[in-house]
């Protein structure tokens, strides 16, 4: 089954969002002083799974582009 681009975009902006946002946390604002450890931790995982999401390929192009013989139009 050939990989859906929007499902990974879908994926992709959320994650790396919300990675960015704990990284950022973690680096700049006082309040996260005694959680530093764990936003970083989960920022880097947030944004390897968004980037890891938009890179990896799946399928080839040609398998999406395929006709269906199946289908029958009206």
């Amino acid at each position: 089954m050939a990989r859906n681009r929007i499902a990974s975009g879908i994926v992709m902006v959320p994650c790396v969002l919300l990675g960015a946002a704990f990284l950022s946390t973690a680096i700049w604002g006082d309040a996260a002083s005694g959680n530093r450890s764990l936003a970083i931790g989960i920022g880097s995982l947030l944004l390897v799974a968004g980037l890891l999401s938009l890179a990896i390929q799946g399928g080839s192009p040609e398998a999406e582009t395929k006709d269906d013989p199946t289908e029958q139009s009206p």
